[in-house]
């Protein structure tokens, strides 16, 4: 992790006390991570380190979030740790303001997740307006083989490899369904998946996800049909009550307010994730959930941004909404203000 190099340029910077701080939280998440245990054991040491870590303040001021600048990843306004021989470069292909729907950036697909989930490129279910891309979930009884969880899927154009980060702001339905964001190859065999969120704000299983509405669901999938196992994955669930004081998203539900999500997609075995602006969990590629270690897997494959709107009956997604969420316009539907993407590039 090159640690010395790291030390060397935090104690350059006037806030060192919220600098530290900041790299022993990422680079415990980052050891979790690495070490040979499960998500579940993993999930309990970072409950365990959060009062310690919620209790500070890490140096930073309301108006350090306030002050983000738009043009470079929102970490590096708060705690730049962009390599000293790198530079961060704006991928338009892969960035959107929304002013319109520009179809040289986007598409919609129709290949469905399990029933009752009915992916539509009908304008109902998805589209721009007032600055936004928006995706709604509608109630539609008559699509066929029961799926009547009628949604929408919105793919990039453009693929990216590493390095890269990608960040959105987003708000999230109130309704059982997960708000995604993520980064795929376009296949849901033979894949490299980064999931940045998988969020759902209203779980409707009878209190089996109470964290669900303040907790990213961040996670990684390796699938290679000549391989053995053929999927891994692994998980670093991070919630928004670890961020620091601060910070004036702490706390907020995803659907109460819009949220800043991000990803440092690094090289092809380190990520990143990122929460308004501060580190929120990694995963080493090749870290199995089981706790078993494959350290011949990588990820190679160039990736697309993908977001939708889904859902499933089984308690650990959060449980079906109510049919009746669906047709409440209030709460049905997902937004994403804005979309950002920068490769990294030798200066």
């Amino acid at each position: 992790m090159k640690s010395n190099k790291l030390i060397r340029r935090i104690m350059k910077r006037n806030k060192w006390k919220h600098s530290v701080l900041m790299v022993s939280l990422g680079s415990l998440l980052f050891f979790m991570g690495c070490k040979n245990t499960s998500s579940s054991t993993n999930s309990k040491k970072i409950k365990e380190m959060s009062s310690t870590i919620k209790e500070s303040d890490f140096g930073f001021s309301i108006d350090d979030f306030k002050n983000l600048n738009p043009d470079y990843p929102s970490f590096v306004s708060l705690d730049d740790t962009t390599p000293e021989d790198k530079k961060w470069v704006k991928l338009e292909d892969m960035s959107d303001e929304f002013e319109f729907w520009d179809s040289s950036k986007w598409f919609k697909s129709t290949w469905n997740y399990e029933v009752p989930v009915y992916m539509s490129t009908s304008d109902i279910n998805s589209g721009v307006i007032n600055g936004e891309l928006w995706i709604k979930a509608t109630l539609n009884e008559s699509n066929p083989e029961g799926r009547w969880f009628q949604t929408a899927r919105i793919h990039s154009k453009a693929k990216i490899k590493y390095p890269m980060y990608t960040e959105a702001r987003i708000k999230s339905s109130y309704i059982s369904a997960y708000n995604t964001y993520w980064l795929n190859n376009g296949d849901i065999n033979n894949r490299d998946e980064i999931d940045i969120i998988e969020n759902n704000a209203k779980p409707s299983c009878d209190g089996c996800q109470p964290d669900f509405p303040n907790k990213m669901n961040s996670q990684y999938f390796h699938a290679d049909s000549s391989m053995s196992p053929e999927t891994i994955r692994n998980a670093s669930n991070f919630s928004n009550t670890y961020l620091s004081n601060a910070n004036p998203q702490k706390g907020v539900k995803w659907n109460e307010d819009y949220h800043v999500f991000g990803v440092w997609w690094k090289d092809s075995k380190h990520i990143q994730f990122y929460l308004n602006g501060e580190p929120a969990g990694a995963v080493v590629v090749g870290e199995d959930r089981s706790g078993e270690i494959y350290h011949g897997r990588e990820f190679t494959r160039d990736l697309e941004i993908i977001f939708d709107l889904w859902t499933n009956e089984a308690d650990y997604l959060g449980g079906l909404p109510p049919k009746k969420d669906l047709n409440d316009d209030t709460i049905n539907t997902m937004r994403i203000d804005w979309v950002r993407t920068w490769t990294l590039e030798d200066l």
